[in-house]
């Protein structure tokens, strides 16, 4: 009798953890493990309310905790080259909002490097991705956490800074900080999928696209990159980690691409992460 109440309890405690996931929404864990401060910023989507906070600074080292309700839809990402006045008026080098420490409702001026993220209600699973559609300024890694079973990481380990195409670097005087998409440094239909381009069957993935895919296979490269890049879970956290430490003997060169002094990261790598080894 006392083995069978036990049972019954230890049975209902993967059922009340699930109620608390749909009851309290979801925590994102945004780490910097880059060599200096960035200044992430979230942005909500149409019917959806702003995070408590839209814009903060993250130095070298601290990680933040941001609550977000069930059906939260949005964006996070990372600005860079950032200098504020004490009214949180300023502008970054990258990822800039609005100039504006908070960003209070304004997206990412690309290029940047994004997380996206519709959470689901109730026991509805949640959409993930990390898209380099709107160009490229950090790594990002994004990694859902669960107590039941197992969920895939996304994300881009690659420095696509180092190996961008001239013609889409954009220079911040003292090297490459971020690099753009086609459809930003060009503005053409069959770039940016629009016009009549505007559907998978017509848009494929161009030259440059192909360069993104290749360094960061699991992100989404352009705007039909559905397939490869969008990922489902129900998480009761997601650890955001922008400069990610891979060590080095984890990762591959590129032999025959313009992204050849990149070093790429194995697609396995991303389903290795967070498995109790330390990357930030």
């Amino acid at each position: 009798m006392e083995a069978s109440a036990t049972s019954n309890v230890l049975a209902f405690v993967p059922i009340l953890a699930l109620l608390f996931r749909i009851s309290d929404g979801c925590t994102f864990t945004i780490s910097n493990n880059c060599p200096h401060p960035i200044w992430p910023g979230t942005l909500a989507g149409a019917g959806t309310p702003q995070l408590p906070t839209t814009g903060f600074r993250l130095d070298s080292g601290q990680t933040a905790r941001i609550r977000a309700p069930p059906g939260w839809s949005g964006r996070i990402w990372a600005r860079t080259g950032c200098n504020f006045d004490t009214n949180g008026a300023g502008t970054c080098q990258t990822g800039d909002c609005g100039g504006r420490m908070e960003c209070g409702g304004i997206g990412a001026l690309p290029p940047v490097t994004l997380f996206e993220i519709t959470l689901g209600k109730g026991l509805d699973e949640d959409y993930y991705d990390v898209s380099l559609v709107d160009g490229y300024n950090l790594p990002v890694v994004a990694a859902p956490r669960v107590r039941h079973g197992g969920c895939n990481a996304t994300g881009c380990l690659a420095d696509l800074n180092r190996g961008c195409p001239k013609e889409l670097r954009v220079d911040g005087g003292g090297g490459v900080v971020a690099c753009r998409s086609a459809c930003e440094a060009f503005g053409l239909d069959e770039y940016c999928c629009s016009g009549e381009y505007a559907n998978p069957t017509s848009c494929k993935p161009s030259f440059y696209s192909t360069i993104f895919k290749a360094a960061c296979p699991r992100a989404y490269s352009y705007a039909f990159d559905d397939g490869t890049s969008t990922f489902t879970c129900k998480a009761y956290d997601y650890t955001i980690v922008f400069c990610a430490n891979v060590n080095r003997s984890s990762l591959i060169q590129a032999k025959h691409d313009p992204v050849c002094q990149l070093g790429l990261s194995k697609d396995e790598e991303l389903t290795q992460l967070f498995d109790g080894s330390t990357y930030w």
